[in-house]
């Protein structure tokens, strides 16, 4: 599923990693591997990762696509 952004989600005793939109889910039992998992995945999508906190609010985002670079301000 190109273009749709990753997430890094709370799923019972462990972690998940999902396309925006559900779809493909993949569960892993440390926030560690669910992270490299979806930071793999999401350069290899050039999309962007967010990674949820156990409450379920993101608490950082990293973006692998084409964002431009020369933005002032």
């Amino acid at each position: 599923m190109p273009g749709k952004n990753i997430h890094v989600v709370p799923a019972g005793d462990g972690w998940a990693i999902e396309h925006e939109g559900g779809g493909q889910r993949q569960e892993f039992k440390r926030q560690e591997d669910a992270i490299a998992a979806g930071t793999a995945k999401a350069q290899q999508e050039q999309v962007e990762l967010l990674i949820h906190g156990r409450d379920g609010q993101i608490r950082e985002r990293n973006s692998f696509g084409h964002d431009p670079r020369d933005i002032k301000g």
